[in-house]
């Protein structure tokens, strides 16, 4: 398999027509199907559901368009990475932080920081908290935003606020038409969304034991990728989905109720290296601490 195959076959899958990929490729239609027919050939697997218009995706297909949006984001990452690297005379900067915390006032906070420090190539990575804490010792990071506490030799770890959680229903769920805030026991019967799929342990495994802490299981449990796609899922009526009250308005189609309980947050977390003098992640955590 290679990148080409791939980046075919997010088209095709994308635009669900082989004529119009084509097009956005800028080659044949022939050479086209050859390679994604050429792809499942090495699979052993259908992608598509040919004679379907437009294109349908198999299970398999699904699976695939998934993992290659992330693959092929990746490279592409890499790619400008790698030329900015080059171009660039400034010292990098470089910040990992989750996604979920750019919903809140720190992307605010960061163009302070980036606008203070013209010396600095400041650089947002995005990685979950687990993949923050490699990344801080091997310095491939200077500094981590995420939403789980973990005890890590040569990490410093510190809760900037606990963030309360909402539920997020679509405009036709039962909990949609109620006034107010809903209790957490009310959410059992329906499908609960969370994310990411992986790695794990994550902010999932976070809300997962929201419930069991408080004895409930929910009915049943969807994996999502990341936070757009649980929403977009709850948009679709799969099921419901708690997330950061600063996420509550990335999209206007849903209702985001409150939770009656107590104590349903998720902690914004900033990761530092123990020891670690560097002046320009000491103005940072000022800057984010005022």
């Amino acid at each position: 398999m290679e990148l080409r195959h791939l980046r075919y076959f997010q088209m095709v899958a994308a635009e669900r027509s082989f004529t119009r990929a084509a097009e956005r490729l800028h080659i044949a239609q022939p050479p086209l199907s050859r390679q994604i027919r050429q792809l499942e050939e090495e699979l052993g697997t259908e992608l598509l559901v040919r004679g379907s218009r437009p294109l349908e995706l198999t299970e398999a297909g699904r699976l695939l368009y998934e993992h290659a949006i992330q693959v092929l984001d990746r490279v592409d990452d890499i790619h400008w990475s790698l030329r900015a690297l080059g171009g660039s005379r400034r010292t990098a900067y470089p910040i990992g932080l989750v996604g979920s915390i750019l919903y809140g006032s720190l992307p605010g906070v960061l163009r302070r920081f980036r606008a203070s420090r013209p010396d600095l190539d400041v650089r947002l990575i995005e990685m979950t908290t687990l993949e923050q804490l490699p990344a801080l010792r091997d310095h491939r990071i200077a500094i981590g935003f995420g939403r789980l506490s973990f005890q890590e030799p040569g990490i410093i770890q510190r809760v900037l606020r606990d963030e309360p959680l909402v539920v997020a229903v679509s405009g036709d769920s039962p909990l949609a038409a109620e006034g107010g805030p809903v209790p957490l026991a009310a959410l059992v019967g329906e499908t609960l969304l969370v994310y990411p799929r992986k790695p794990r342990p994550s902010y999932a495994d976070q809300v997962l034991a929201l419930f069991r802490d408080r004895g409930l299981l929910p009915n049943a449990v969807v994996e999502a990728g990341e936070l757009q796609t649980a929403l977009g899922l709850v948009a679709c009526g799969v099921g419901l989905c708690l997330v950061p009250d600063s996420a509550s308005g990335s999209r206007g189609d849903l209702i985001y109720r409150p939770i009656v309980e107590a104590g349903i947050t998720s902690p914004i977390i900033v990761s530092t290296r123990a020891g670690d003098d560097n002046e320009a992640t000491a103005a940072l955590l000022a800057m984010v601490t005022e």
